[in-house]
């Protein structure tokens, strides 16, 4: 059971472009977001779609992977972990982000 304490596992459609940044080390970054969708029919029995964006990042080998194959609006399953982390911005404010850092990719569909 210990493989399922932080383990996150999604299928979405990437919102834009993913950000690709290659340090000098050698390591490669990918950064990108997902959007998954659910539906359901309200009180009115209308159906309702909501939206979810998730923060992913990706390094090494997988990095290389989004890099060269994974575009805007494209579906992905992704499984990896997520991650907390804070920053203070340029005006002192300190900001919070969750991420999922992405251990697995799979391509979807034909988009």
């Amino acid at each position: 059971m210990n493989t399922l304490k932080n383990k996150v596992q999604l299928i979405g459609n990437l919102g834009q472009d993913p950000e690709i940044t290659n340090f000098e080390s050698g390591k490669i970054l990918a950064k990108f977001s997902i959007a998954t969708n659910d539906s359901y029919k309200n009180a009115q029995g209308e159906k309702v779609t909501d939206t979810q964006w998730h923060n992913v990042v990706a390094w090494g080998k997988t990095a290389q992977i989004v890099e060269k194959y994974i575009t805007k609006g494209k579906e992905v399953a992704i499984e990896g972990k997520l991650t907390s982390r804070s920053w203070e911005d340029k005006d002192g404010m300190k900001r919070y982000i969750t991420e999922v850092v992405c251990s697995e990719l799979l391509m979807l569909g034909n988009k």
